[in-house]
């Protein structure tokens, strides 16, 4: 059994910054890709940033130069730095990480942190 916590959604405005974390726990062997993913009212969910376990990134070109991936592997952890926010980053956040536990390699998806950017 695995379980993701995500936190750090909130409400900011424009211009303001806000840090996501999304920490695994549970029957853990190892992790592969981790992503961070949105979904805005009315819109498909569309992936955001992702890392490799050998920390590649990449990055959707609306948030390229303003939000940073990164991972603590010791901790099973993600995180998304978000600066310059604006209202079109508003949305639902979801992480999304590829575990590796004793019966095979699974996605596990987070419960979601709302971030409204006010303008």
């Amino acid at each position: 059994q695995v379980q993701l916590v995500e936190s750090g959604g909130g409400l900011v405005q424009a211009g303001g910054s806000l840090r996501l974390s999304c920490a695994a726990s549970g029957s853990i062997l190892s992790i592969n890709a981790m992503g961070w993913y949105r979904q805005a009212p009315g819109n498909q969910r569309e992936l955001v940033a992702a890392i490799t376990r050998g920390s590649s990134t990449n990055y959707a070109d609306s948030v390229k130069g303003r939000f940073t991936i990164s991972r603590d592997n010791a901790k099973n952890t993600v995180y998304l730095q978000m600066n310059s926010l604006k209202p079109e980053d508003t949305a639902v956040y979801y992480c999304k990480l590829g575990v590796v536990t004793m019966r095979g390699l699974y996605d596990y998806w987070g419960q979601g942190t709302q971030v409204t950017v006010s303008s």
